[in-house]
């Protein structure tokens, strides 16, 4: 008998993509020949590790997810629903949708369609030992403080480099973590003043005494964000596809 964990890939997917400057929601956009969510849910419904999904889409927009999930025939989806107005309410919708049996959650933007199969087998393997991990990556820039003055922005200070990470995603929580931190936070009356910008974020603040271990992450891992981040994707999607001369008979 199988006594892991069920390990369940959350898509995060409920951004209408203003940066982007398109009238459809960033997810729905081609990329490499495939809509963007296409590539994120094969990748998760390849993996092994992965027993489940879910998928948080805009609100308008489910039935089109439904349709691409049919059609690709991604059978581990278990779940389309509403996302919600920002990234925390669409965490918490799906905290809700998993129901309160424990298992393993990978919380992962939809629009990072270019993750990496190694990262979930590393994501997973890490939450046998581990309540909270995070992927992230070494900052390649200098990153710098600014204090505004009357005439601008001044360097306040300058971080140590060789200390600071680029977080990415999956973020993944046994589920009772997860939840735990959630309805800590939204019982604060100051979270919607000050909320956290991702979930280990809410995890850190409000359950501080859980450590979040470190998956490295990639380059390639990238989120699509602003319109030149489709053209890199999809020049990222061709490298990615092209035979190494060592490939070649």
């Amino acid at each position: 008998m199988d006594s892991r964990l069920r390990s369940v890939g959350v898509l995060l997917a409920g951004g209408v993509g203003q940066r982007i400057g398109l009238d459809k929601p960033k997810q729905l956009i081609e990329v490499a020949g495939k809509t963007i969510i296409e590539h994120s849910l094969a990748v998760f419904q390849e993996a092994p590790e992965i027993d489940e999904i879910v998928v948080l889409m805009t609100p308008g927009h489910t039935d089109r997810i439904r349709e691409i999930v049919t059609r690709g025939g991604y059978d581990k989806v278990s779940k389309v629903v509403d996302g919600g107005a920002s990234r925390t309410e669409s965490t918490w919708l799906a905290l809700q949708a998993l129901g309160t049996e424990e298992c393993n959650v990978l919380l992962h933007d939809a629009v990072r369609p270019l993750v990496e199969p190694r990262i979930i087998t590393e994501c997973v393997k890490a939450l046998e030992t581990h309540q909270a991990v995070n992927v992230a990556i070494p900052s390649s820039d200098t990153v710098l403080v600014a204090v505004p003055t009357p005439d601008g922005e001044v360097i306040g200070e300058v971080l140590d480099r060789a200390v600071l990470r680029r977080s990415q995603t999956p973020q993944c929580f046994r589920l009772s973590v997860i939840r735990e931190a959630y309805e800590r936070a939204l019982a604060d009356p100051d979270f919607a003043a000050r909320p956290a910008t991702d979930d280990c974020g809410v995890v850190l603040r409000y359950l501080p005494g859980v450590p979040i271990h470190l998956v490295p992450g990639s380059e390639h891992n990238i989120k699509v964000t602003h319109p030149v981040d489709l053209r890199i994707a999809e020049l990222l999607f061709r490298l990615t596809s092209t035979p190494s001369i060592s490939d070649l008979p």
